[in-house]
């Protein structure tokens, strides 16, 4: 156990953020997300499971620990709707809102076609999933500078 590490991140999630560097991206997926498939695809090869923790939950201990970048104007993407492009669902909300808060400051988030950013989850360091049960509760999270 360390000090100030949220009592679900595991020591491989550590060690993925850890290894991770400026702009790389991290895929913070749902229960639903094929993410062993998708995550062999990543640089690190690794599926990570954060059991029993919500998506909002996941990022909020992420972004205690890494930075989002602060050199583009969108380092947050979600996985849009197929019904209802455009849209921003509950957990999309709530994730924003998590992320505004830790970085203390104006987040957007960029939408992604749902085809889309299967592409994107496997060029990502690693896919970390979570035990989200909404539907579309697909991130995108891109590092910053320590």
């Amino acid at each position: 156990m360390l000090k100030g590490v949220p009592p679900f991140i595991t020591a491989d999630v550590l060690w993925v953020m850890a290894s991770m560097g400026h702009g790389d991206e991290l895929a913070i997926v749902d229960r639903n997300f094929s993410g062993f498939r998708v995550a062999t695809q990543t640089t690190s090869g690794k599926l990570l499971i954060l059991e029993g923790v919500d998506a909002p939950t996941a990022v909020r201990g992420i972004l205690q620990l890494m930075p989002l970048d602060t050199f583009i104007e969108t380092p947050l993407m979600h996985m849009e709707t197929v019904d209802a492009p455009g849209e921003l669902l509950e957990v999309h909300k709530d994730v924003l809102a998590v992320c505004r808060e830790a970085e203390g400051r104006s987040i957007a988030s960029q939408p992604v076609e749902r085809f889309a950013y299967y592409p994107i989850a496997m060029r990502s360091f690693a896919v970390i999933q979570t035990a989200e049960s909404r539907p579309y509760g697909n991130f995108i999270l891109k590092k910053g500078v320590v």
